[in-house]
């Protein structure tokens, strides 16, 4: 396989820390940009959960000025990026009608501009090469809406159409875009939503986590890893024709 460098946001848990790690794992120069990517101890763990090798630097998707020496700083040391994983995300857990609106643009701002950012820097190079893979990790919750996490349904859906869109931009040179939209999956935003249910409900963390895992049909939570082979699949030479698409990794559940 071709040795190529893949820039994923949000890589040092859940979904883009699995993701990471395969990706890795396949040969290729692995670059993680997080918020909390100048924390040490994290580096570590990422050092030691996907190789020696691995980049990690600050990363925060909401500036453009973050963004752009994050981009920077992995061309110089890397060369041209050509795979992009958007796999940065936030959630609150907040009604419509009571919602904070800080926090609604934190969700806005992360999860949608966030993915528009990562493209807008990385898009025009990969072009310019006549070859990328750009996926973004959205959401069922972008098509099966739930009252209590409006900011998240809405930039999931908002990501669903800005990928349609880089889709078609891409097409002529080589590029594709897809989203992976997963069902719930058991990362530390689930158990952070899951704790906050169990204050509301009077349960417990474990309690609201078991409801969940209930409440799909296969009777379990979706893993990172699944959703990681999945990412790494369309990020691979296999998947020239696959653009414009929204796979669902629900194990039948629409949420």
């Amino acid at each position: 396989m071709t040795n190529r460098t893949a820039i994923i946001t949000g890589g040092l848990a859940g979904i883009g820390l699995a993701t990471a790690r395969l990706l890795h794992s396949a040969g290729h120069t692995v670059a993680i940009g997080a918020r909390r990517g100048d924390d040490t101890s994290l580096q570590d763990m990422a050092r030691d959960k996907i190789g020696a090798d691995v980049f990690v630097a600050p990363l925060d998707v909401r500036q453009r000025g973050s963004v752009s020496a994050f981009c920077t700083s992995v061309k110089n040391q890397f060369g041209t990026p050509q795979i992009l994983v958007n796999a940065a995300g936030v959630t609150r857990h907040q009604t419509v009608s009571d919602h904070d609106l800080d926090a609604w643009d934190d969700v806005i701002e992360t999860n949608l501009t966030g993915t528009f950012l990562m493209i807008h820097a990385c898009l025009p190079d990969m072009m310019a090469s006549g070859w990328g893979r750009i996926v973004n990790i959205a959401s069922t919750a972008a098509t099966s809406a739930v009252a209590d996490h409006p900011a998240y349904c809405a930039s999931k859906s908002g990501v669903l159409g800005l990928s349609r869109a880089v889709a078609l931009e891409g097409a002529p040179h080589g590029v594709t875009c897809t989203t992976v939209s997963p069902t719930w999956v058991e990362t530390e935003m689930l158990r952070e939503s899951a704790t906050t249910m169990a204050t509301q409900n009077g349960t417990t963390q474990a309690d609201e986590i078991a409801a969940l895992a209930r409440a799909n049909p296969q009777n379990r939570l979706v893993q990172p890893d699944e959703v990681a082979a999945i990412v790494a699949f369309l990020c691979s030479d296999a998947a020239p024709g696959l653009t414009m698409e929204d796979i669902q990794i629900n194990a039948g559940a629409h949420w």
